[in-house]
This record gives C-alpha cells, sequence and structure tokens, in this order.
C-alpha cells in the first residue's frame, strides 16, 4: 500500500508549486502595471511575467498526469501552454497562432467530455428521475449558452479588427461548445467552462478596445488560471468515480398456460 505514496507526494509537489507560480504572476502583474517596464522593479516585475506565464499550464497538466488523470485534457491544457506563449508576442499573427493552440486544447476538452461523461439517460435512470425532465433541463442550459454565445459576438463584431472577426467567432463557438460540454463532468468542471468564457469575453473585450477594469490582464488571467484549475479537479473527480453502467432491465415475465411464470 505504499506506492501510492510517491505519487501523492509528487502531485502535491506539483499543486503547490503551481500555486506559488500563479500568485507570483498574478502580483508580478500587478506590480508591473504600477511602475511600468522602464527598470527597477517594473522590469523585473515584467520578466517574471514572461517567465511564470508558460511554466503554469504544464506545472497544471504535470499534477493531472501524476494523478492519474486522463491524456487529452493533459495535452489541452499543453496547448493553453502554447497559446499563452504566443499571446505575449506583439501582432495579429502571433495572436491568431496563440488562438488556435487554445482552439486545439478545447478540442482535447470537448473530445474527452464526450468521450468520458455520463450520458443523461444513464444518469436518469441511477437517480430516478424522469428522463423528460432531464431532457428539457440539458435543452435549456443549451439555449442558454447559445444565447449568451449570439450575443457576445453580437456586441463585439462592430468593434474587432476586420482580419480577427471570423476567426473570434469561430474559436466563441468552439469555447461555448467546450463549456457546454464541461455540463457532463460535474459542477468543478462546469465551473471551470463558465469561467473560461468569463476569461476570455475580458480578453475579447480589450481587443474590441472597450472600456476596461484595472490592471485588465490580471482580471484575464486570474479568471483562466482559476478556469484551468477547477476543470482539472472537475475532470478528476468524474475519472475517480466514472460513469456507472446503466440499471440492467428484467425481461418481462412470460406466463405458461396454467398462469404460471416460466
Amino acid at each position: 500500500m505504499s506506492a501510492p505514496q510517491p505519487r501523492a507526494r509528487a502531485a502535491r509537489a506539483l499543486l503547490v508549486v503551481c500555486a506559488v507560480v500563479a500568485v507570483a504572476h498574478l502580483v508580478a502583474l500587478l506590480v508591473r502595471a504600477g511602475a511600468g517596464t522602464a527598470g527597477g522593479p517594473g522590469a523585473v516585475a515584467d520578466t517574471a511575467v514572461h517567465l511564470t506565464k508558460p511554466a503554469l499550464m504544464p506545472l497544471l497538466a504535470g499534477y493531472l498526469l501524476v494523478r492519474g488523470g486522463p491524456p487529452l485534457p493533459a495535452a489541452g491544457l499543453l496547448f493553453g501552454c502554447g497559446g499563452d506563449t504566443f499571446l505575449q508576442l506583439d501582432g495579429d499573427t502571433a495572436f491568431l497562432v496563440g488562438m488556435g493552440s487554445f482552439a486545439a486544447g478545447h478540442v482535447c476538452y470537448l473530445t474527452h467530455f464526450v468521450r468520458r461523461g455520463a450520458p443523461a439517460s444513464a444518469a436518469l435512470a441511477r437517480r430516478g428521475s424522469p428522463a423528460a425532465g432531464r431532457r428539457s433541463r440539458t435543452a435549456a442550459a443549451a439555449a442558454a449558452y447559445a444565447v449568451a454565445l449570439t450575443a457576445t459576438v453580437a456586441l463585439l463584431w462592430p468593434d474587432l479588427p476586420h482580419g480577427l472577426r471570423i476567426p473570434v467567432a469561430g474559436y466563441s463557438l468552439l469555447l461555448t461548445a467546450m463549456a457546454f460540454g464541461a455540463l457532463r463532468a460535474g459542477p468543478w468542471a462546469a465551473l471551470g467552462g463558465l469561467l473560461f468564457l468569463l476569461s476570455d469575453t475580458l480578453l475579447a473585450t480589450g481587443i474590441a478596445d472597450w472600456p476596461q477594469l484595472p490592471v485588465p490582464q490580471f482580471w484575464v488571467m486570474l479568471t483562466y488560471t482559476a478556469a484551468q484549475s477547477a476543470l482539472a479537479v472537475g475532470i478528476l473527480r468524474s475519472a475517480a468515480t466514472g460513469p456507472r453502467p446503466p440499471v440492467p432491465s428484467r425481461p418481462a415475465p412470460v406466463y405458461g398456460e396454467a398462469g404460471t411464470a416460466v
């Protein structure tokens, strides 16, 4: 029974390091915003921002894998690292490559949710809930996500650069599909999907030159890091429980001529 202990220690160590790096990154963002990058603490903070940002998702992916998590979401986290790296560079090309890397990560997440998420009918059979009620709630959730997607893209569209309108709209569709798919993996994953939507919406408002919160990159990274962490936790919990097989139905008894079951 001592074999899992080194893995548990390694997982805790990765989680602690990831948390420290995340806090360091967020603090560096605040320091850089207050001091600028001309020199002194601001220049040090700027260097810390660029070093810590690409390190976050590999650490979280390592934690997920050491905990025995599935490989597809870990790949999604690593694609997030690619997105984080390219979005630190200037220019539309770097932005599009970074967005493409994030999109690949969403494909990994969505594929995992579709393959591993418990079908609604099976979950209902376990709880004894009417399937029609569950289907109606799923349809309502799908409608809510669709309305949020349509409204966000419609509002942002006029203010986005012309060359980014179609890519941002396509990416938003994929992100929303991932967030909706995360509902299949439980409340933590669902929260992660919603936070991812919030983070990327904040980022998109910056691209559209909308009014921003103070230190906007801080809020983008805070919600993004929380989103990826919640997704990882939800996926681990979902993998630990796993979808149970549906309760088999008993065949109806066949009666003989005497009225007794055979």
